[in-house]
């Protein structure tokens, strides 16, 4: 495949988060309501769509867990299958239990909706005191070493050179900047600021395309390969190929996030992945710099 330039989502693809954001994901809704979900679950929000922003996937899945306990009788895969029916994200998971329960009902669980709280455990425990204290400007209230620690790299050095070597790369994420800047000093890439979009640069999110067709115009680029972990990272690709039909986009998945084996594959090429790779580190043997 040919391209001019590469840009790279962080989670999944650049570090492994399976025992950090996931985790803090589900533990977070364990300390605020002694109920959670598992984190296979997880990926079921993930593929409903609309959930790039894991704050409001700990919103999502806490909402579920309290309708659960005021009447809500569907599984995991029931609500995720009704948030996708109505548009995914968050904004589909109210709408969902709202049309799900009572009124009595629903005015229990939105009392017990605490986002606010949710948000802040999920830092303390996500960061760790000490790196909460600096990014968050705050004193925590539990005791957390921070599972920001626990994210393997996935991206080998020789990886890193070879694409920066021979193509103009950009970073399209939902962390948000601070955290996105360790990460990838973590793995040793080094991009400017203007071919990076992280949380704090727009309100849309994925699958949106404007941050990807803005990333191409600043990269010079009339070839774009998008390599993520979920399946909105490809509809974002399938999205702005839609939105700016003068270049060529590519999504491109890769089986070291939630989405692996067969099944995985499977997912990503009917969402209209154009390659899928079991590992980043495969990315330069495919692609033909132009």
């Amino acid at each position: 495949m040919q391209a001019d330039a590469v840009v790279l989502d962080i989670d999944g693809v650049l570090v492994d988060v399976a025992d950090s954001y996931r985790r803090a994901i589900v533990e977070s809704i364990e300390q605020v309501y002694s109920d959670t979900i598992s984190r296979a679950d997880i990926q079921q929000f993930k593929d409903a769509g609309g959930f790039n922003n894991d704050w409001e996937l700990t919103y999502a899945a806490a909402l579920f867990v309290l309708a659960r306990q005021y009447g809500f009788d569907r599984d995991v895969e029931g609500f995720t299958d009704m948030i996708a029916a109505t548009g995914g994200g968050l904004s589909a998971a109210e709408t969902v239990v709202v049309d799900a329960v009572g009124p009595a009902e629903r005015e229990r669980i939105y009392d017990a909706w605490d986002t606010e709280r949710l948000r802040d455990v999920f830092q303390q425990l996500y960061l760790g005191s000490d790196l909460y204290r600096d990014l968050e400007g705050g004193d925590p209230d539990l005791d957390a070493s921070g599972f920001i620690n626990d994210e393997p790299v996935l991206i080998d050095p020789e990886t890193v050179n070879r694409l920066t070597d021979a193509f103009a790369v950009g970073v399209l994420t939902g962390r948000p900047a601070a955290e996105a800047d360790i990460a990838l000093d973590r793995v040793g890439l080094d991009v400017p600021d203007d071919h990076r979009f992280t949380m704090d640069d727009w309100e849309e999110g994925k699958p949106h395309p404007r941050a990807l067709t803005t990333l191409a115009d600043r990269l010079d680029a009339e070839t774009v390969t998008f390599t993520g972990d979920t399946l909105d990272d490809v509809r974002t690709a399938v999205n702005a190929a839609d939105a700016d039909p003068d270049r060529s986009y590519h999504g491109i998945g890769v089986l070291t996030g939630g989405l692996t084996g067969e099944s995985g594959r499977e997912k990503y090429e009917r969402a209209g992945a154009s390659l899928v790779l079991d590992s980043v580190n495969d990315l330069p043997s495919v692609l033909d710099s132009s």
